[in-house]
Order: C-alpha cells, then structure tokens, then sequence
C-alpha cells in the first residue's frame, strides 16, 4: 500500500520477507508510529505472530507461509529424516501460534506438502521458499479480485459498516473487506464507511481509520454499542467484514463482535456479507462448533493502549485493580445470517456446504 512517511510516499507491504529476514509492520504502534520490525529466526516470527506486532488473516498465514521458510532454512542438518522431523516441530509451533486463524494453518500446510516433491533439503529449503512466496502473490490476487468483484453489490450513495481491520494491514494490498470498499469508492458508489472501534485491540479505532486516511475515503468512527442506533435510524445500508475461519457449511469465525452486527443486520433486513479469500475457507472444518476460539489475556480489557499526552504510546488502566475479565477475541456467525461471500471467485448468496466444496474445488482447479 502507498503511505506517506516523514512527508514522502512509499510503497509498503504489511509482511514480507527479504533473504529468510521478515519484515513487518508493527500494528501495535499504529497510527501514530511507523516501524518495520526485523525478525531474523523463525521464533521471532512465531513470537511477533502471538504479540500482534500483524494480525489479520491473509497477513497472519503469509507470516506463517514465511516462518516456516526460515525455520527450513535454519535446518543445518543435510540427513533427510533429521530435517523433516525438525520442520514438523517448527511446523506444529507455528501453526498454533493463531489458533483462530485458519490461514495459518494452511498456509503451514500447504508449504509443507510443497516440500514432498523435493528428494534431497536443499530442493526441500527451495521448494517451501517458492511456496511461501505464492501464499503472498495468491493473497495479493485475491485481495484486488475479490474486491472488485464486491463492489459491484454497492449502489450509488452506499453506507456500509465494517469491524475490526480487514485492509491492506490484514491482507496484501487491498485487503478483504476494505478491498470491497475501496473499488467501491473508486467506482463512485460509496457514500460513507462506518467504523466500529473494536474493543480491546480497538483495530477500526486505530488501524481501519489510518488506511481509509491514506485512501482518502470518507469515513465516521462509531462506539461498538453505538451500532443498534445507526441501524435503528436507517443509516446503514450494507455491512461488509472479514473472516479469520470459514467453516464448510458457511459459519464464519471474525473479531469478536460481529455475530452482533450480523444479528442487528438480519432484523433490520440489511445485507451482511463476508469477505474473504478462498484460502480462508476450512474444508476440513465441518461447522463453527469445530472452531476453537483464541482467548487473550484479561489485562486487555481492564486497559487501553493509545497516545499519552507526551506523545509516547501507553497504557491506561480503566478498570478497578483485580477485577476478573473475560476476553474471546473471536465469535462465530452462523451461515444463515450471510446474505453472501465475497471470494475471488466471485458472491457465493446459496450459502451451503455443497456450495462452498464446489466452490473450493473450483478455486483449486483454476489454480492448478
């Protein structure tokens, strides 16, 4: 994405990765610093991973996709058997890094089926460098046709809502459900975008506003409660988020809050559609009761993380000392509340298992 920097523009990538050293943008300092942090060893990458130095599915897998590239590259050991038990090692912690977030899993994944094809390491090393490069390019093309092809749901004039972060921090480039957004805006069909803060990460506060800033896209930041009110006044006409898991029958596991944007979107008759790439869909995942969801420490919802009056980033405590707090950072929406999915393949509206493997099995074909 092109952002200004000390008054210049530059193109940047929210991860990426440069001779087995990633690079990414460090989210927690948004948007009042930018900082690309150098992780040199996979363990670095998996602990900036867990620390939400990036997040968002597409950017979370090619994390992933990139870690275990490093970790097959750190492998001194030549003896065939010896480096693939290592690898799994690496592969099971990395994985695990995001439970939530099915793109990490199969990102992993699929870098190390890459790797059966090679006989000797070194071909193996190659072979998941090559394929960890193609999880970034397949999330890029993702990003720009999935977000094309969304737009056209949007009529002339179009106030849509969005949660949490789902630019190009989330996904290479465009994003999912900003990527929507942003076509549409360039197609002259958005009137304004909506922005719920996000508690606790607060990722439409701090994230979501900075991207949509650089876009120049009209934009209002709401309270998360604030939501049934802007529904209730007809100002709403569509929602549009993301998607951490996509179960097969079409359950969708996202930041938490929003099965509640689903729910309000239902009763008062507004179109709720998810975006996401393919990749995130869990073909192995039956429905969102299979979904394990990724509990975060308690500190974060007695606190705020933003900018002190020195200038310097802090946190605020806003809640008694000792006071118990529960934290799930994801919650399920279930398939019949999505009016559709937004995928590079195109809005899948019959939202059904058979639907979504066909749908899968298209992709793969098209692909292959």
């Amino acid at each position: 994405m092109q952002v200004k920097i000390n008054g210049q523009m530059r193109e940047i990538r929210a991860v990426q990765m440069k001779n087995h050293i990633v690079e990414m943008i460090d989210q927690r300092l948004l948007p009042f610093k930018i900082k690309i942090q150098q992780l040199p060893t996979w363990q670095d990458t998996v602990k900036a991973i867990k620390n939400l130095v990036t997040r968002g599915a597409g950017s979370v897998g090619v994390a992933g996709a990139f870690a275990i590239a490093q970790a097959a590259n750190e492998i001194t050991d030549t003896l065939v058997a010896a480096f693939e038990h290592q690898l799994e090692e690496a592969a099971q912690i990395i994985s695990q890094a995001r439970p939530t977030a099915g793109t990490l899993s199969a990102a992993v994944k699929f870098c190390l089926e890459s790797a059966t094809k090679g006989v000797t390491t070194e071909e193996k090393q190659r072979l998941i460098d090559k394929a960890a490069q193609q999880i970034q390019s397949a999330d890029i093309h993702a990003s720009e046709s999935l977000g094309k092809k969304g737009s056209e749901l949007l009529k002339p004039g179009s106030r849509v809502l969005t949660h949490c972060n789902t630019g190009p921090l989330a996904i290479q480039d465009y994003g999912s459900a900003l990527a929507v957004i942003y076509f549409a805006h360039l197609a002259g069909n958005l009137s304004l975008v909506y922005i719920s803060e996000t508690r606790p990460w607060l990722q439409g506060s701090r994230l979501t506003t900075w991207e949509l800033q650089q876009w120049e896209i009209p934009h209002q930041l709401i309270i998360d409660s604030a939501c049934g009110y802007f529904f209730s006044k007809n100002l709403i006409d569509a929602v549009i988020v993301g998607a951490d898991r996509i179960a097969v029958n079409g359950d969708v596991a996202n930041k938490i809050g929003t099965y509640e944007k689903a729910v309000l979107a239902h009763v008062h008759k507004v179109p709720f559609y998810v975006a996401a790439p393919i990749f995130a869909i869990d073909i192995n995942c039956p429905s969102g009761d299979q979904i394990a969801i990724e509990e975060r420490p308690p500190r974060e919802v007695r606190t705020v993380i933003g900018r002190l009056p020195t200038g310097d980033m802090g946190t605020v405590q806003v809640a008694p000392d000792h006071t118990e707090a529960a934290n799930p950072i994801f919650d399920i929406t279930p398939a019949k509340y999505v009016t559709g999915i937004i995928t590079e393949q195109g809005v899948l509206t019959k939202i059904n298992t058979k639907n979504i493997q066909k749908l899968v099995s298209k992709s793969q074909t098209s692909s292959g």
